[in-house]
């Protein structure tokens, strides 16, 4: 089965707008695709340095998108190099059994349409909490769990060492052996291509075997 392994960072506005697209994928491979996403934190050399730079970025990103609104800076605390709490409880919802989009999605649209300043634990743990349907008590212990951030970090290094430039992106591999990495993609065809062709070499490779079997003669 093909798998496609989503690098996202809660904050990113790209991000932001490749949602859509991997709700649109998730539900058209539906029960033939493995999807999972890990998060890749944005260091300082990814952040904007001032607010009025990252309305600009807010400005392109939602031309290009074609959004009929533009994302809220609130969010932006100056002087910040990372933005883990809202990464560190998207990621300890996993442990809840609360590995969908929910989420994420919820502190993402706390952050870039509210304007909530989401790396304060008073204004992500109750958004995180509601969406999780967990307790914020539970929720909070487990994120501040130095295991959480230890999976944040290596997931973030894995992001790194693939020498990755953009968030999102998308790692895709099937069961025969193909691998491709769309760094920066934030639309659903590029990927569902990838994909398709990923199928279609499995289903080839499994007719062969149908034939010939699976290992060469000696």
């Amino acid at each position: 089965m093909v798998k496609v392994i989503y690098y996202t960072e809660v904050i990113s506005s790209w991000c932001y707008w490749a949602e859509p697209a991997w709700a649109e994928l998730k539900k058209r491979y539906s029960g033939r695709v493995q999807f999972e996403w890990r998060i890749a934190l944005c260091d300082a050399t990814g952040l904007p340095a001032s607010k009025s730079q990252e309305e600009w970025f807010y400005r392109r990103s939602g031309m290009i998108a074609r959004a009929t609104f533009m994302l809220n800076t609130g969010w932006m605390e100056q002087g910040l190099t990372e933005y883990l709490v809202p990464n560190v409880l998207a990621e300890a919802a996993k442990d809840f059994g609360v590995s969908d989009d929910r989420v994420r999605l919820a502190l993402m649209h706390a952050a870039m349409r509210e304007g909530h300043r989401v790396n304060r634990w008073e204004e992500s743990l109750p958004v995180a909490a509601n969406a999780a349907g967990i307790s914020i008590s539970e929720l909070e212990a487990r994120a501040k769990h130095p295991e959480i951030e230890k999976r944040v970090r290596e997931s973030t290094a894995e992001f790194h060492r693939m020498q990755a430039t953009q968030r999102p992106t998308f790692v895709l591999q099937n069961g025969i052996g193909d691998k491709a990495m769309l760094s920066g993609i934030w639309t659903a065809p590029p990927i569902a291509a990838v994909i398709e062709g990923m199928i279609e070499d499995e289903r080839s490779y499994a007719s062969w075997a149908a034939y010939f079997g699976t290992s060469p003669p000696a």
